[in-house]
């Protein structure tokens, strides 16, 4: 009896532990208990437009699976979880909506020997962006201010082993007549790109050259007779891992050394201040911009460390906005502009506006989207959505300057776009050249639909093909062969006031092939 009862114990003890598990407190809990249906949680899926993804619980007799309706596949996807007292959680992946209205789908949960449940799936339709209202604001003021501009480019920021030289890659000098030249031609703003390098002596005062400065200050003058906006920046004296030159705007260096990042601030410091010295009697009329694409070695999109990268910078546009109000004069209250990194809109996000007593700060990006179709190797075809290569161009376009609206220009914090453009088509491919120039015109108008002041890139290459900007001729500010067209497709999209010429009648005029 005695080995009897012992057995009896172990057996009382070993089916109270199959019927229940102490909770925290040492209380038994009770068992789970099967359901007998099906149940969802929640029993809808109400989807944003946006790509997401949404837990769904289910709890079964046995272990459940979902079914996508075949018409949904491409859209609807879930991952599996770990079924356990009789729960399980899906995760409900839902891809972005590419359209502008909305889409359903049922979902089907079912499990051996009970009914299977249905989970419906809504999505809602992609948002349709519209023309904005602009702001009343000191911001939408500036845009118009500059209007529309363009760039020398390739001028004083062309270089030749190592040093600045203004014919060294397009062989022309700038005149009166070429700022008197653009001004006939419905531009408002000229920037002036203009690289330091091999005009800077050495540290600890890092003296400009006086010629090179002076013949600046000259040209700079050019555009002011002729009733030009100027932004006057340094262009070219960032390091993107070239081995050709003094390019002392090394991101790379002074985001690895705090000791380089030192002696390159120090460095910026001086240069601005001389720069801003020569022209702190100049008027409003001129702005001055800070840096142009400062980039991290050779790497156009940061894909690590970016905060760090784009923290060094923000740094050296503090130095240069200090720089250039201790001077005085002028400078004290002129416009001042910033980019961030590599100026892509991408990496605004990390764009600080420096602190400046004057609250007269602008932030600059550029853009050449699609890069396939503007300025890449592979120069597309078409672009928009009546030809095949781009056919949400246009959607791209305006998500981006919708995007730059509402996060800065209607916050009253200037932004301007420092640089756009496409590589010039052959004007004898009648397909090419009209979506070329449908291109311009639609990004243009785009800009100023979105308060948004665009700089057309120039680079004064004639022909077409990859990197061909030239438009108005550098030396005597006539039309280049192909220009004139071109520039009168953005001119009358800047300077059109019918109201019956809006982006959408832009749109509606797409070329058809």
């Amino acid at each position: 009896m005695r080995y009897l009862t012992q057995f009896f114990v172990v057996s009382l003890v070993s089916v109270a532990c199959c019927c229940g598990k102490p909770d925290t407190s040492g209380n038994e809990t009770p068992a789970v208990e099967a359901p007998t249906a099906i149940s969802v949680a929640p029993a809808t899926v109400s989807a944003t437009a946006a790509a997401g993804q949404y837990e769904i619980t289910v709890t079964s007799p046995a272990r459940p699976k979902l079914e996508i309706p075949s018409d949904a596949k491409g859209w609807l996807s879930y991952s599996d979880g770990i079924f356990k007292d009789y729960k399980i959680v899906f995760t409900l992946k839902v891809a972005a909506n590419p359209e502008y209205s909305p889409r359903n789908a049922n979902v089907t949960v079912s499990a051996t020997g009970v009914s299977a449940v249905t989970l419906p799936v809504a999505q809602d339709a992609k948002e349709v962006i519209k023309d904005p209202t602009l702001a009343d604001n000191t911001a939408v003021a500036r845009t118009f201010e500059l209007g529309l501009g363009w760039n020398m480019g390739n001028h004083f920021d062309a270089y030749a082993n190592g040093v600045a030289n203004e014919t060294a890659w397009q062989g022309k000098s700038a005149t009166q007549a070429t700022f008197t030249g653009l001004k006939a031609k419905g531009f408002t703003s000229v920037r002036i790109p203009a690289t330091w390098m091999g005009h800077i002596g050495e540290a600890p005062d890092y003296t400009l050259d006086e010629v090179w400065l002076n013949r600046i200050y000259e040209v700079v003058g050019f555009a002011e007779n002729a009733g030009l906006n100027v932004i006057l920046n340094t262009h070219h004296d960032e390091d993107h891992g070239e081995n050709d030159g003094n390019h002392w705007q090394n991101l790379k260096g002074a985001v690895d050394s705090e000791e380089i990042n030192t002696l390159v601030k120090e460095e910026i410091a001086a240069v601005w201040t001389q720069i801003a010295t020569k022209f702190k009697d100049k008027g409003e009329f001129l702005m001055l911009e800070s840096f142009n694409e400062l980039i991290y070695g050779d790497q156009w999109s940061s894909s690590s460390n970016t905060e760090k990268k784009c923290d060094v910078i923000n740094q050296w546009n503090q130095v240069f906005v200090d720089a250039v109000r201790a001077t005085g004069g002028n400078n004290a209250t002129r416009w001042l502009g910033v980019p961030g990194y590599a100026a892509s809109p991408n990496y605004l996000k990390y764009l600080t506006v420096p602190n400046d007593p004057a609250g007269k700060i602008m932030l600059a990006f550029h853009c050449y989207d699609p890069y396939d179709y503007t300025i890449g190797a592979k120069q597309l075809p078409d672009w928009g959505h009546t030809g095949t290569a781009y056919k949400n161009g246009e959607e791209e376009i305006k998500t981006l300057f919708n995007s730059i609206y509402f996060n800065y220009t209607e916050k009253n914090i200037p932004i301007y776009m420092g640089e756009f453009g496409c590589s010039m088509r052959n004007k004898s491919d009648a397909k090419a050249w009209a979506y070329y120039l449908y291109y311009l015109e639609y990004v243009v108008k785009a800009a100023k639909t979105f308060g948004i002041s665009p700089f057309l890139w120039d680079n004064g290459a004639n022909g077409y093909g990859q990197e061909r900007h030239g438009y108005v001729d550098h030396g005597t500010g006539e039309y280049t062969s192909t220009g004139e067209e071109p520039v009168k497709a953005m001119a009358k999209a800047w300077n059109t006031t019918d109201a019956g010429y809006t982006l959408q009648s832009v749109y509606d005029s797409a070329p058809v092939f």
